[in-house]
């Protein structure tokens, strides 16, 4: 059944509210994906703050349209995936980066953040890029390891002293 102007203006709608608000944004080809995987992949999404949705192809670019994610235009061909992060800005990303590892039909072809369409290597990047609960836990453990570095280190000064005195 055909959408009706009023549907297609609601949906163009809400792609340009999420488009901006959102940190980034992933498209992807997800032709020959079944929609029971899809509906997983929806799922994970929503419990890391992504929201994802197939659109028509030209009502995506209506959507986008004078938005941080406008240069998305030029990756939109075929069956268009996309998936908007909310909370941060690596979780679409990274996201869909394991998804296509256990699916090979499913493929990105572009992401977008801060205005700048990005490289399949920045894509990788962007989906590396650890979350803020992430980097604070790295961050600790490198405190505790130069700590603990700095105790054996006057632990065996003061030894060495005592062996010489």
């Amino acid at each position: 059944m055909p959408l009706t102007l009023d549907k297609k203006k609601i949906i163009v709608s809400k792609i340009n509210k999420i488009s901006n608000i959102a940190l980034s944004a992933v498209i992807a080809d997800s032709q020959g994906i079944s929609v029971n995987e899809i509906n997983e992949l929806r799922k994970s999404g929503r419990n890391i703050g992504v929201k994802m949705s197939i659109v028509q192809n030209t009502l995506l670019s209506l959507g986008i349209k004078n938005t941080l994610f406008e240069c998305l235009k030029k990756k939109i061909k075929g069956s268009t995936f996309i998936a908007y992060s909310m909370e941060h800005p690596g979780s679409g990303a990274r996201l869909f980066k394991e998804f296509s590892k256990k699916n090979a039909q499913f493929k990105i072809t572009g992401a977008a953040f801060e205005g700048k369409l990005l490289s399949i290597p920045e894509i990788t990047q962007l989906a590396d890029m650890p979350t803020y609960k992430e980097a604070i836990i790295k961050l600790l453990f490198v405190l505790k390891i130069s700590v603990a570095g700095k105790l054996i280190y006057t632990l065996s000064a003061i030894k060495k002293k005592k062996e010489t005195s």
